[in-house]
């Protein structure tokens, strides 16, 4: 009878019977900072523990002791259309700190770089041929960015689709390089189109960031709750989260054990099935059957500009010998000065997790690096490099499969008060600071 009365009283609405709820989310990335910002509005206790020293997750940064700006692990950016991210920001009254530009992104062709940011670009990009092939890449395109069905659309692999509708020669040349890229020869031709489709729907090609970087954000962001009462902890590893029979639950970490009346999870499904290993049935299957990739990033900062032309966004297919998928020249986008002078370099790939990448050391990656640094500027020298810092994540591209939909668990776990939000909720969105702000609007209206 008591847990009829508690399922009962987790169904009603916070907000209209006044409760104050003492509430622990599991992780401080953007998910779950946004999380206790809109929980910590109605009233309640809040309290994050995360393990690393900052906050921001994957969008995390660094500094060097002289620069001014701090450099993302694994880059990130936003853009016009991210809506959720500008009214958080509004919310904040931390907008003005966001600023947009317009870099100039490249597509490797026949051992030239053609930029591929505008419509005049795309005309004149020589990989999609003339007349036909061009014409169908626009009215595709033109298509996908005005239509919203895409639930219809993760009925089909997005190899087949794009050949169906926009050819096999522009396929090949325009999207197949990058599936290939992020999702590796076993995943790539199993992809449904809907991811696809959010990926063209939803970008722009002008980029947004914050100004200092985005750690700085994440600084402030923590700064005001912490001003609101939020609690946070860093250096603090979750064991585990356990029910217990008085229906409150007891969350278990290195330095202390916390009795807490809903928990929300935030960190991936493989570490959500760590913490709560009393999840069974149907839930854990779906958690079980969702795959990703994993993701290896060498940070460089550099005496020269690699770029001879300035470029910002290097697309790289790796069956033109390039050892990884992108290159980022991140001064091309925000000024080197920022840096004291130095040039800053992202070379990153999505890789599965038995790829020796992994196990390399910062400098033996470098040395495997190197050769395509010299395939983008043949003047490029070894002494020209200052520093590096390799960044690796087993958790940073969930595969979406076909009727991927109906794969993805509820944010509402069987055990009543427990919640799981992650990556792989924000489906058919790829991965984004936007639509992890999103999650966490869904995951607060669900209290």
């Amino acid at each position: 009878m008591a847990d009829q009365y508690f399922e009962l009283f987790t169904n009603l609405s916070i907000l209209d019977y006044g409760v104050i709820m003492r509430i622990a989310i599991i992780g401080a990335g953007m998910c779950g900072l946004t999380t206790a910002w809109n929980l910590q509005k109605k009233g309640h206790d809040i309290t994050i523990f995360e393990k690393e020293s900052i906050p921001g997750g994957l969008a995390s940064g660094f500094r060097e002791p002289h620069w001014e700006n701090y450099v993302e692990k694994f880059y990130h950016h936003w853009f016009q259309t991210d809506a959720a991210l500008m009214e958080l920001m509004e919310e904040l009254n931390l907008r003005n700190e966001v600023e947009f530009k317009n870099p100039t992104t490249v597509m490797f062709y026949k051992g030239k770089f053609y930029p591929f940011d505008s419509i005049p670009a795309a005309i004149l990009y020589p990989g999609l041929g003339f007349g036909i092939n061009k014409i169908r890449f626009g009215f595709v395109g033109l298509f996908l960015k005005l239509t919203k069905n895409w639930k219809n659309l993760e009925k089909f692999t997005a190899e087949n689709w794009m050949t169906k509708f926009a050819g096999a020669a522009v396929y090949r040349s325009m999207w197949e390089p990058m599936m290939t890229g992020k999702f590796g020869e076993q995943y790539a031709h199993q992809v449904n189109m809907a991811w696809l489709w959010a990926r063209i729907y939803s970008r722009t090609n002008q980029l947004g960031t914050y100004r200092g970087g985005m750690q700085n954000f994440f600084n402030a962001f923590t700064e005001k709750l912490e001003e609101c009462g939020v609690k946070i902890h860093f250096n603090m590893a979750v064991h585990s989260v356990v029910k217990n029979q008085n229906s409150d639950f007891l969350v278990k970490t290195t330095d202390q054990d916390c009795h807490f009346d809903r928990v929300i999870i935030t960190t991936s499904p493989i570490s959500f099935l760590n913490l709560v290993p009393e999840i069974a049935g149907s839930y854990q299957e779906k958690l079980q059957s969702l795959r990703s990739i994993g993701a290896v990033v060498l940070i460089v900062s550099m005496r020269r500009p690699l770029s001879p032309k300035g470029y910002y966004w290097y697309n790289l297919p790796k069956n033109a010998g390039f050892p990884f998928l992108a290159l980022v020249e991140h001064t091309n986008f925000v000024s080197p000065s920022k840096f004291n002078g130095e040039t800053i370099i992202y070379a990153g790939d999505y890789l599965e997790l038995d790829h020796e990448f992994f196990s390399l050391s910062d400098k033996e990656l470098l040395k495997r690096f190197i050769p395509g640094f010299q395939k983008i500027n043949a003047e490029f020298s070894e002494d020209w490099i200052i520093k590096c810092w390799k960044y690796t994540t087993t958790y940073a591209q969930p595969i979406p499969f076909l009727n991927h939909s109906e794969n993805i668990p509820d944010i509402k776990t069987p055990i009543p008060g427990l919640f799981f939000a992650s990556m792989s909720h924000i489906y058919p969105w790829d991965r984004g600071t936007n639509y992890s702000i999103d999650l966490a609007n869904r995951l607060s209206s669900v209290f």
